[in-house]
């Protein structure tokens, strides 16, 4: 392991700069670490909340002030502590770690679902500059759980970018699956790259239509990772480990994993198992 992934992986406690609800059940977070500040769009730290756990979360934003921000969706016990955090209190973090988005310029499409929209707000942001005629595709399930609506806005003015919702239940936007709407603008449109985020299985069908329409495509993937540094084992899919080898990966790269990518996941005893 290099000098300067051992330094990444040394734990330093910072204090909470803010904190913000975004839904009724997504908050985010600003510490502030010197080493975090400095990530890429794609990759992830690790955050320990004292007394209770230590869990993986995306990067919503970094700056040139060692400002970097998380967003975390409440779902267990160590998530739930997170949220009752306050402005001050003590967190530890641990990162960056993973590889990249790669910053293509042109034509882009890109796909988020639910929390996936937390690594793609910071790529779009640096995309911005390049990004020309582009298409930013944002679902969920219903208007409260649609993430960062105003910021994008913000983030993709005056680049011709074309903002698309949609809700599964039709309270913002278009009504149905955001792969639906995918399919529709792959019908139209030609891109250069396509970048995707969010839960597995429409990841996976996202990668089914760029294949279709033989477009390049890197997505982030979730998996449980708990040591980071592609110790563990318990992140890996096919021949690679999610935390090391990812969390972005190309589309050879999903090719290569097709018989787990979308269908199914390891628990915590390491045992593979259906994705819901």
């Amino acid at each position: 392991m290099s000098v300067y992934h051992i330094a990444n992986n040394e734990l330093r406690m910072t204090r909470v700069l803010s904190a913000e609800t975004e839904s009724p059940t997504v908050k985010s977070f600003t510490l502030k670490d010197e080493r975090c500040a400095k990530a890429e769009p794609g990759q992830f730290v690790m955050v320990w909340i004292p007394g209770v756990d230590e869990i993986p979360l995306s990067i919503l934003d970094a700056d040139q002030h060692c400002h970097v921000s998380v967003s975390v969706k409440k779902v267990g016990k160590a998530t739930e502590a997170l949220h009752k955090t306050n402005v001050g209190d003590l967190l530890g973090i641990r990162g960056p770690f993973g590889n990249s988005f790669a910053m293509v310029k042109g034509r882009v499409l890109l796909v988020a679902g639910g929390t996936g929209t937390v690594p793609l707000f910071f790529l779009a942001k640096r995309l911005a500059p390049r990004m020309n005629k582009s298409f930013f595709v944002l679902g969920a399930k219903t208007k409260s759980e649609l993430l960062f609506l105003n910021r994008f806005e913000e983030v993709l003015k005056g680049t011709e970018t074309k903002l698309v919702t949609s809700t599964e239940d039709g309270s913002c936007g278009i009504t149905g699956l955001c792969t639906e709407v995918v399919e529709r603008i792959l019908a139209e449109e030609e891109f250069n790259i396509i970048y995707s985020c969010g839960p597995e299985k429409m990841i996976r069908r996202v990668f089914e239509l760029a294949e279709k329409h033989r477009i390049l495509m890197e997505a982030s993937l979730e998996r449980l990772m708990r040591c980071s540094i592609g110790l563990c084992g318990s992140c890996t899919i096919g021949k690679y480990r999610v935390c090391k080898d990812g969390a972005v990966f190309n589309s050879k790269q999903l090719r290569e994993t097709h018989a787990e990518f979308g269908k199914s996941k390891r628990d915590r005893t390491g045992r593979t198992i259906p994705l819901e």
